[in-house]
């Protein structure tokens, strides 16, 4: 099931040994999270937004700090509060005395990297504020469009156990990111490294990014894009993609399955992934990889399932043992 190779060798190396320094500067302050990191780079190198979700205390600030410092990112962090509007996300025209003009004073969207911390703390209208920029790449203030940094990438947190004082996100915000991924609790032999490396000559619990080493500047990033998107998938991979994610849409236990967006995330994520792994074509194993964070935020588990305590990991594991992906 081997394609013909679609990028030049040396490309493809070149590609992979930058990805594999990026990752090992980022694990120089980030212990553990392996699977998340994974889907992070996997993001990055899609140019899709990612959505993590976890407790409080796993690292995902850092991971995004690292990130930045890797590959010498510009990058600014908003901490969504019920309370914050569109103009503080956006930016928005202030009046000049001195010109007797307005100008355009832009807002913490206009940079590569994103964070937005607690996404869900915002209401519906600032929340959508983010829309037009994650799909577009250009803000709107005042009728003007500006374009957003390049590379951009938006990657938000929140919190899956608060539930007062927090806006559900919208659907049609949710299907904006490409994966979501599950930040869960390091393991002990990482929880005893981590607490080292903390409180290793420092007063504070903060961890500095002094250790991580710049090994990439936007323009890498960029051409890392470009060498995913020629990934190589094969029709076959491309059908099974397809076949995974209308199955959502009759599945027993899913109310509501995920958009054509979901087919496309799996092929995105799948090329990314290859390219990660040194390959120059995507395979049935990639996409199975990434089923579950590319559409876990697409579907709707019906009344009966959330009764019955299925998640929908669970229900599309079940799914994904079901549908018969395509053989070597």
């Amino acid at each position: 099931m081997n394609p013909e190779p679609n990028l030049p060798p040396e490309r493809l190396r070149r590609a992979h040994d930058l990805t594999a320094r990026i990752r090992a500067e980022i694990h120089k302050v980030l212990v553990g999270q392996e699977a998340t990191l994974d889907q992070v780079l996997v993001a990055l190198l899609a140019a899709g937004h990612i959505l993590l979700e976890g407790n409080p205390g796993l690292g995902k600030t850092l991971l995004v700090r690292a990130l930045a410092r890797a590959t010498r990112a510009d990058h600014a962090r908003i901490q969504f509060t019920p309370d914050l509007m569109p103009s503080d996300v956006m930016g928005h025209a202030v009046y000049d005395p001195k010109s007797e003009a307005f100008r355009i004073r832009r807002g913490p969207v206009f940079t590569n990297l994103l964070l937005a911390d607690e996404i869900n703390r915002a209401p519906a209208k600032t929340q959508s504020a983010l829309l037009e920029v994650m799909q577009e790449q250009q803000v709107t203030i005042e009728g003007r469009s500006f374009p957003a940094g390049r590379p951009f990438l938006v990657l938000a947190t929140q919190n899956p156990l608060e539930q007062e004082g927090t806006y559900p996100l919208p659907e049609a915000q949710l299907d904006r990111f490409l994966l979501k991924a599950a930040m869960d609790f390091p393991r002990e032999d990482e929880e005893h490294a981590l607490a080292r490396l903390v409180t290793s000559g420092s007063a504070g619990e903060g961890l500095r990014l002094e250790p991580v080493e710049p090994v990439a500047d936007l323009e890498d990033v960029l051409e890392l894009q470009q060498a995913a998107a020629q990934v190589r998938v094969d029709d076959q991979v491309l059908a099974y993609a397809v076949r995974v994610t209308r199955a959502t849409r009759v599945w027993p236990g899913i109310a509501v399955g995920a958009s054509p967006r979901g087919s496309i995330a799996l092929v995105r994520s799948a090329r990314a992934r290859a390219l990660l792994d040194g390959r120059d074509f995507a395979t049935p194993d990639d996409v199975k990889a990434l089923a579950l964070p590319a559409l876990r935020h697409r579907i709707t588990p019906t009344p009966e399932s959330e009764i019955e305590g299925e998640t929908c990991d669970q229900l599309l594991t079940a799914l994904l043992e079901r549908v018969e992906a395509p053989r070597a």
